[in-house]
């Protein structure tokens, strides 16, 4: 059955398909992740799973002020909500580089860094800093075996990081590593498999404080490592965690990591808009709409336990349950987005639901490429 809180107590003044979010349980969700760190300065959530500026202003109000950005614009539309520490966790090239300087220069009270992990790229990082008089903080991005991004801690990565922290128009603000690949459902097993990518990276920080570099601060992992990283919090004053999924959580995760105790606090609303078989149903639920970079199922639907995909176009999702004949044509559905992060993305906005009803729309800002800058 589908859960008493998904559902509208009037589903008929829902568009479909449409994603409703529920801020009540992403506040619970916020204050489950600063219980796990223990204070809300040891985290910089990623914002590119929401991209919304109310959910920013809720984390502000909470006192989370840092934020971990995927795009300038994901890091101006946090800067406009009340965020004041901004990391924007991609190499920064081309027009990127001027943009990251403009973005700076229009918000001076809030304090943004960037990454980088190639000697090309710090160069014309420092050269436009010092072309517009000014300092850009990096993180030097660290590869602990995703094999995405990142510089594999050595002597090549010393060196770099040496460049850094003394190339004028530069300020070495730290390291950076993401360990996203570690996706062991028992929590022992992930701990034990993230364990040399921290000695390594434990290692590394202290051959540079032992050449006098400064290493102010670790951002290490991201949701699926949280549990890993979260404890280290307590004794290390400047290690920072940056989960970007259990603001909103998703069928994935709970699937996957059942050790975090995170709320679905975003779900689909889709209709059968036809009934191509005896035991079929035809949604409005396709491509365009919930997230298909991965194999099915794209999404769970509590009603339907059994349901099982068949075909996935754009505008259009089939399953195949022997409950169909339950569902008649213009029946709504409520279904948990496999993967969160990219289905916002496909929004241009969410239904807020507070007491059963939608209270309001919100814009998702930030799935636009470019805002102002």
């Amino acid at each position: 059955m589908t859960p008493a809180w998904m559902l509208l107590t009037d589903d008929s003044v829902a568009p479909s398909p449409s994603l409703l979010v529920y801020p009540d349980r992403i506040e619970e969700n916020l204050r489950r992740m600063i219980a796990r760190v223990g204070h809300p300065s040891r985290l910089r959530p990623h914002l590119k799973t929401h991209k919304l500026p109310q959910v920013i202003a809720l984390q502000v109000s909470l006192g989370i002020t840092k934020a971990k950005c995927a795009t300038i614009a994901e890091a101006e539309m946090a800067a406009r909500a009340g965020a004041t520490d901004l990391l924007v966790a991609a190499q920064l090239v081309g027009p990127n580089v001027p943009r990251f300087v403009a973005l700076q220069r229009t918000f001076p009270t809030v304090s943004f860094s960037t990454l980088a992990d190639d000697p090309g790229a710090l160069a014309a990082l420092a050269a436009a800093a010092q072309a517009a008089g000014t300092t850009i903080e990096i993180l030097l991005d660290l590869d602990v075996g995703m094999a995405r991004t990142g510089i594999v801690p050595g002597p090549a990565a010393a060196a770099l990081y040496r460049t850094l922290a003394t190339t004028p128009g530069l300020r070495a603000g730290g390291l950076h590593a993401y360990d996203g690949h570690l996706r062991h459902s028992i929590l022992a097993e992930r701990i034990a498999a993230a364990a040399d990518g921290i000695a390594r990276i434990e290692a590394f920080r202290a051959d540079l404080l032992a050449q006098s570099l400064p290493v102010p601060r670790l951002v290490y992992g991201g949701t699926p490592t949280f549990a890993v990283h979260a404890p280290r919090t307590t004794h290390d004053a400047t290690l920072e965690c940056s989960p970007g999924t259990c603001v909103l959580w998703d069928a994935n995760y709970s699937t996957q990591i059942p050790d975090l105790d995170f709320l679905p606090a975003a779900v689909l609303l889709t209709r059968v808009i036809s009934r191509p078989g005896a035991n079929r149903l035809c949604l409005d639920l396709g491509h365009k709409s919930v997230a298909s970079e991965m194999p099915h199922p794209r999404a769970l639907f509590p009603a339907l336990p059994d349901a099982r995909a068949v075909t996935h176009s754009e505008e259009h999702l089939v399953i195949e349950t022997a409950r169909a004949a339950d569902f008649p044509v213009g029946t709504a559905l409520y279904a948990l987005p496999w993967h969160i992060c990219p289905t916002v993305a496909l929004h241009d906005r969410v239904h807020v639901v507070r007491a059963g009803r939608i209270s309001e729309e919100w814009t998702v800002t930030a799935r636009a490429r470019r805002l102002t800058l």
